[in-house]
């Protein structure tokens, strides 16, 4: 199996390779989007030197992988128009199962829309406040110094000042605590979304993770409930898998394309050279 490189940067293409399981943020800087990025794989080392494991996995249990981001949007958006997602270069074989899959994705993300079966880009994507698992916003000084990122501790959900359309000041009482699934549930619904803005002044800190990729030098896994597991490697041809949060598209933009600028990317890809520990598992598959 070969090496897996993550690289972040603000766009597709202007992209800066980092260190998995460090601690060691990316940073991430354009006139859209300023802040940082960090990225945890448990099991995993990768070709630019990252560990295998991470105090993170031990103080958040029952997750394999974190893509986790803290910045500022530089300009005012709904939070109906900033999506989360993947985005891909072209299609790929979809495995045995795969509407299985599709299921169980959309039981977690009732938001999330997809065309994964796109004979030019497949896309699968989710506004972003009601997507992720963990999300915090603060609201901050354009001058004002950031919290430590990543945090010591596990991020917890906070969206207790949150800002809508019709006042400054933070929405009613609903959203003060800790609660994800409370605050999911409420953005699933998109009038909602359009209430509440995101700009300059305010600090979003997010936590993407999840336990049903497993990562191993033999390869990776997708696992499912009723104890289906599917083999990636069988079916990846290698293109960036690419993490994405980026611009909802305006009206008039293209039809098949229901994103519009990118604000900031992560990646997974393959890297040149193979892992030196062992390149195949005995009696698997090749991969095609």
């Amino acid at each position: 199996m070969p090496y897996l490189r993550v690289l972040a940067g603000p766009s597709e293409t202007e992209l800066v390779p980092l260190k998995v399981n460090s601690g060691v943020p990316a940073r991430i800087q354009s006139d859209a989007f300023e802040g940082e990025v960090a990225v945890f794989i448990k099991g995993l080392a990768d070709a630019e030197g990252g560990k295998e494991d991470s105090d993170y996995f031990r103080k958040r249990s029952g997750v394999t992988w974190s893509i986790q981001v803290q910045g500022r949007f530089l300009r005012e958006y709904s939070a109906d128009d900033l999506l989360f997602g993947n985005v891909f270069d072209r299609p790929f074989k979809l495995p045995w199962g795969f509407g299985a899959a599709l299921k169980f994705m959309n039981f977690i993300d009732p938001t999330l829309e997809h065309d994964l079966a796109s004979r030019t880009k497949p896309w699968a994507l989710s506004p972003l406040v009601a997507t992720m698992p963990y999300f915090r916003q603060q609201r901050i000084s354009p001058n004002a110094a950031s919290p430590q990122f990543p945090p010591k501790d596990p991020l917890s959900d906070d969206v207790s000042q949150l800002r809508t359309t019709s006042s400054a000041t933070p929405p009613t009482a609903k959203f003060k605590g800790s609660n994800p699934s409370k605050r999911r549930a409420h953005f699933a619904n998109a009038l909602r979304r359009q209430e509440v803005v995101f700009g300059p002044e305010d600090l979003v800190t997010t936590d993407f993770c999840y336990d049903f990729l497993q990562f191993s030098h033999s390869g990776i896994s997708l696992r499912l409930p009723g104890g289906i597991s599917i083999d990636v490697m069988k079916y990846w041809d290698g293109q960036p898998v690419r993490f994405v949060c980026c611009e909802r598209a305006g009206r008039g933009e293209r039809s098949d394309r229901p994103w519009g600028r990118v604000l900031w990317c992560v990646v997974i890809e393959p890297a040149e050279g193979d892992m030196p520990v062992q390149e195949k598992v005995t009696g698997s598959d090749d991969v095609d």
